[in-house]
């Protein structure tokens, strides 16, 4: 009688198996919302381009449905370490043109600037375009803020300046800080 054997080979002592490993800090590109950003005066975020800004400012419903510089592309990331927030980017079409939404040190101070291109779909690593969405205190889930995924403690926020409320990285001391001018909502 043939007996037949089951259950195939088994590994020998010695033989490795090996797993394709996922780099820690590699951003995949899931989903992209289409949203207009608000601060906490129901300000919209509006960007120009050509001024090299971005400001909050009262739009009207009617300015807002035309508008340009205000429809931002959210790109959320598959993460490998979720405990920092969900690792999004922002984009803006604006005539015809794409813009990211990036960090750079111009005199020692981190800008906010907005770069002609598109957002990558994968990052390898480390990224000046990823921000790490979190709520903005745990009973609110339609607020949220944003930490600059190159350095903790830095959040989008906006700052007066004359009649202008520009978009600017702010550092707060404290995670839990509640600090009314980096709230940011959808």
């Amino acid at each position: 009688t043939n007996k037949t054997h089951s259950g195939g080979r088994t590994a020998q002592l010695g033989e490795s198996v090996i797993l394709g490993r996922l780099e820690c800090d590699a951003f995949c590109k899931e989903k992209i919302l289409h949203r207009v950003l608000r601060n906490v005066n129901s300000q919209l975020l509006v960007v120009r381009p050509d001024l090299n800004m971005a400001a909050f400012e009262d739009v009207t419903d009617q300015e807002m449905k035309s508008g340009s510089g205000m429809h931002f592309n959210i790109h959320y990331y598959k993460t490998t370490t979720p405990s920092a927030g969900m690792p999004v980017a922002f984009s803006i079409q604006v005539e015809d043109k794409s813009y990211y939404m990036c960090c750079e040190k111009e005199c020692g101070k981190m800008i906010v600037r907005f770069r002609e291109g598109e957002v990558p779909k994968e990052i390898p690593g480390e990224s000046n375009v990823i921000f790490f969405k979190k709520t903005f205190t745990s009973c609110s889930s339609r607020a949220f803020k944003f930490e600059y995924s190159l350095e903790r403690g830095m959040f989008l926020a906006f700052e007066e300046e004359g009649c202008l409320r520009k978009l600017i990285l702010k550092k707060l001391s404290r995670e839990d800080e509640v600090d009314e001018t980096t709230k940011i909502s959808f």
